[in-house]
């Protein structure tokens, strides 16, 4: 029977995605591993593969459709042999049995009620019930608790439900994500991972509507009627930014540090570490000393390498450090894991591939999610201090700013002049105190002032 390709998950956030632009057309054969389309998520524009071989029989969403939910129908494949008449024939058969299921059909309805003509399926509900698994018709998938469609074999749910487990837990290995026996028999044994942190009050509030969402899109362009202004479309991107930025300050209780660092001892060495490591085309910046000591400091203080997960607190081992990257239309937080082991020159080459690949959208998810603490700086924007938004589920995010020539009281008394650089850590009172928050800073300027400690 005909297989229905679905929208495919291509990161831990995405909901649903855009369609950009189909690279088949109906009547192309692909194998797996051809490039079939590419489809914009809420970070980059990614590139979909086949996982089977057969005929493109029927495109069920153009190119160019946006908001198309994860796990919906986009287009049929057909095996070898089959026809577009499979299609609908799959469909009628499946529409039939669903009828059976529920009690549908005329002498289902109950006396009186008056016959209205059947409104004619779209192909998209004709192709909903085409999927197979090794030539047979699958059952219907369930759905999970979040309401969205679980794809497993028969064998794998009877499995999952002898064992206990549940099938929202496991990973499918199978076509388009389909669970199937060897995940449920790997699931057994897997060690237990951490749930992508999510806070169930704030769900439950922006259900109710108890979240505040400000006018509407009408109500504010009515108040400026007569004004000439641009209307911008949200990108995906933008959209996925304005939602966990506004959840963040609405569920975190933020509260900020703030200390300044000395920087001419670490210009110096700096200098001198740049003209070594010249004939080897290394250039060290700032902001690598900045990562390196921050990773550093989540070792000296492994209290305040955590995340908030809901109902819990998770402490990470690893220093996986996140940076923000500014790019058209939002930003990236790419993450350099096990930074605290890393040289300065890795954490350098790392970091410009990183923010090069983020620019052009080129990042994989992996490379943009985790992490427990990130680092914004925009000192070469001259912007001298700044308050930055915790990106949940991170414990606190440090704003790093310019720095600045200013007069100061040495260490004999005397007035003399230093650069220093103001730098403010917004932190999660969920996950960390005040004066454990105080120590983590404290460990980072630490590191900063002298800089010689970490190369050891």
């Amino acid at each position: 029977m005909p297989t229905e390709i679905l929208m495919p998950a291509l990161s831990p956030t995405m909901e649903e995605g855009t369609l950009a632009k189909w690279l088949v057309k109906e009547g192309d054969s692909v194998a797996a591993g051809d490039i079939l389309a590419e489809i914009e998520t809420d970070k980059a524009t990614m590139e979909f593969e086949a996982v089977d071989e057969g005929t493109i029989g029927k495109i069920l969403v153009e190119a160019g459709s946006e908001g198309v939910k994860v796990n919906t129908p986009i287009a049929v494949l057909l095996e070898e042999g089959e026809s577009a008449d499979d299609i609908k024939t799959a469909a009628k058969h499946e529409a039939a049995k669903a009828d059976a299921e529920t009690g549908g059909g005329a002498d289902a309805a109950p006396k009186g009620a008056s016959e209205k003509p059947a409104a004619p399926k779209s192909e998209s509900t004709k192709a909903e019930s085409a999927k197979s698994e090794s030539g047979a018709a699958a059952a219907p998938p369930a759905p999970s608790a979040d309401g969205k469609r679980i794809f497993a074999s028969p064998l794998a749910r009877r499995m999952a439900a002898e064992k206990g487990l549940d099938l929202t837990e496991v990973k499918g290995s199978g076509p388009h994500g389909r669970i199937v026996k060897a995940d449920i028999e790997a699931a057994k044994t897997a060690p237990k991972t951490a749930k992508p942190a999510t806070d169930k009050p704030a769900e439950a509030a922006r259900a109710k509507g108890a979240m505040p969402t400000g006018p509407s899109a009408d109500q504010v362009a009515k108040m400026y009627e007569g004004r000439e202004f641009e209307e911008v479309k949200l990108d995906g991107m933008r959209k996925t930014v304005a939602a966990r930025l506004t959840e963040a300050k609405q569920t975190i209780p933020h509260f900020y540090l703030r200390r300044s660092v000395p920087l001419d001892a670490l210009m110096k060495f700096r200098a001198q570490l740049n003209k070594q490591l010249e004939p080897r085309g290394v250039k060290l910046s700032v902001n690598d000393f900045i990562i390196k000591a921050c990773a550093l400091g989540l070792q000296k203080v492994p209290d305040a390498n955590a995340v908030w997960a809901s109902d819990r607190i998770l402490r990470l081992k690893p220093s996986d450090v996140a940076v923000a990257v500014a790019v058209d239309g939002g930003l990236f937080t790419p993450v350099i894991k096990d930074a605290h082991q890393k040289s300065l020159s890795a954490i350098s080459a790392e970091m410009k591939d990183l923010a090069t690949r983020a620019r052009n959208r080129k990042l994989a998810p992996h490379e943009y999610v985790g992490g427990s603490f990130a680092i914004s700086n925009l000192g070469m924007y001259g912007i001298e201090n700044f308050d930055a938004v915790i990106n949940p589920p991170h414990g606190s995010i440090l704003a790093v700013g310019a720095g600045v020539k200013q007069p100061v009281v040495g260490a004999d008394g005397e007035l003399t002049t230093a650069t220093l650089m103001s730098m403010t850590l917004s932190v999660d009172h969920r996950v960390i105190d005040g004066a454990l928050g105080a120590e983590f800073l404290a460990a980072i300027i630490e590191n900063l002032e002298n800089p010689l400690v970490m190369l050891a």
